[in-house]
């Protein structure tokens, strides 16, 4: 047979192959859980697209997936050890070849779920991705959810000063008498002192006399979950650190009466853009605070910023940069395109108003102004660029970048608790000081 016969043959013996035969060699490289209350996603890479179909199985509730072209292996097998015993939404997995080259996973469910399957091609770091989305059948109501944290908070500060009060009492009937006896007696513990978590000073007394309803803050840590967002010289993620500074920021606003922070994520795990604009939306938040930490092409970058949306272009080209780099994080991440709301979400959020950038350029005039009191400022007035967190038309928005996670120096502040506390409470009085400034802009939310 000669060589033009020879590659004729393959040629053909090529044309019958079927989608399941191409991918008959594909590879796990990793396997990945992500719980969380809002949803749990999994998340199964390999080195070629695989082809897949699921459907939901009751009594029990189970998740069925059969995988083709794809030989079972230990890579897969350690979805199993991945579970989490508080996920909300999985018990557990079992893994098995149903089928030669088709291999089934059943999760096993702890509730009704809306699950979502579709495919990723390959971004960033990550190979091809098959994922799959669990989500509730009913959307728990935020609003709803700050309202009872708010109360339960209340009611435990309350408590707290009532046993401090009841100890108190106890050691004063149960005291021999003193000489002198008019010896002066200890202050009874007030609710202020008696409260366990440090508060941030209000930098204006009386903010909350004049505001007589509930003001939301919705608190936004960058990236997460498939996102790593960017990575230091030393292996910092930002990710990880912008929880942290978000987590602490929420426990200081929440320890002033008549304050609650909602978070667009309190665990590693990945929200799309437009999910946290949405997010905060559904709770009415008053302001919109997006925290990052990022990376540029040059070490030497440094210095934090303040961002607002910009309805001109970006006020610089680095300011630009920054905004195409945070956008884009949709697709490292990970989002399903093929999710019908997403297109109306995105027409939404471009509805941005003049009134709404102005309120956002006075906030981030706020924050800038305190944060330039913790360290370096990149620069030294708020910068404005596309970036499509903020574009909630009804909602103040700013991002603000804690530094440059990209900078050594500022990699290892950013690993400093006592900066995060820093930066922490740069942000809590910024946000305060403008709300006590603009008390008219809070919605009519009664308390």
């Amino acid at each position: 047979m000669n060589r033009r016969e020879a590659t004729r043959r393959m040629g053909a013996l090529a044309l019958l192959l079927t989608a399941a035969d191409i991918v008959r060699g594909a590879s796990i490289v990793a396997v990945r859980v992500w719980p969380a209350e809002d949803y749990t996603r999994v998340t199964i890479e390999s080195d070629q697209a695989l082809v897949a179909r699921h459907q939901l199985v009751e009594n029990p509730d189970r998740l069925v997936v059969d995988i083709d072209g794809l030989e079972l292996s230990p890579a897969l097998r350690e979805l199993v050890g991945q579970i989490r015993s508080d996920d909300p939404f999985i018990s557990g997995v079992r893994i098995g070849q149903n089928q030669p080259r088709v291999v089934r996973l059943v999760i096993d469910l702890k509730q009704q779920i809306r699950p979502q399957q579709f495919e990723l091609q390959p971004v960033a770091a990550y190979q091809h991705r098959l994922v799959f989305d669990l989500y509730p059948i009913e959307e728990r109501d935020p609003l709803l959810t700050l309202i009872r944290e708010k109360e339960a908070a209340e009611r435990d500060a309350a408590k707290t000063v009532q046993d401090a009060l009841g100890e108190f009492i106890g050691r004063i009937d149960t005291a021999p008498p003193q000489v002198p006896p008019r010896k002066a007696m200890p202050p009874v513990p007030s609710a202020s002192s008696a409260s366990a978590p440090p508060q941030v000073p209000l930098p204006l007394p009386g903010l909350m006399d004049r505001v007589d309803r509930l003001i939301v803050v919705a608190i936004d840590p960058g990236h997460g979950g498939e996102d790593p967002g960017a990575i230091g010289p030393g292996g910092l993620r930002e990710k990880d650190v912008v929880l942290r500074i978000a987590l602490q920021l929420r426990d200081a606003l929440n320890s002033h009466k008549g304050v609650r922070a909602m978070m667009t994520r309190d665990d590693d795990f990945f929200v799309p853009l437009g999910e946290r604009v949405r997010k905060a939306r559904r709770v009415q938040a008053d302001l919109f605070v997006s925290i990052h930490a990022d990376a540029f092409i040059t070490p030497q970058a440094h210095g934090a910023s303040v961002f607002a949306l910009s309805e001109n272009g970006a006020s610089s080209s680095a300011a630009r940069w920054l905004a195409n780099k945070e956008n884009a994080a949709d697709l490292v991440g990970g989002v399903n395109v093929k999710n019908k709301d997403a297109g109306v979400l995105r027409a939404l959020i471009d509805m941005s108003t003049t009134a709404q950038i102005k309120d956002s350029l006075r906030v981030g005039g706020e924050v800038l102004g305190q944060i330039g009191k913790v360290g370096a400022l990149h620069k030294g007035a708020v910068e404005q660029a596309g970036f499509a967190v903020l574009k909630a038309p009804d909602i103040p928005s700013i991002l603000v970048e804690t530094a440059f996670i990209s900078n050594p120096e500022e990699e290892t502040k950013l690993r400093d608790p006592a900066y995060q506390a820093e930066i922490v409470k740069a942000l809590a009085t910024g946000i305060q000081r403008w709300f006590a400034k603009n008390p008219h802009l809070v919605r009519n939310r009664t308390l």
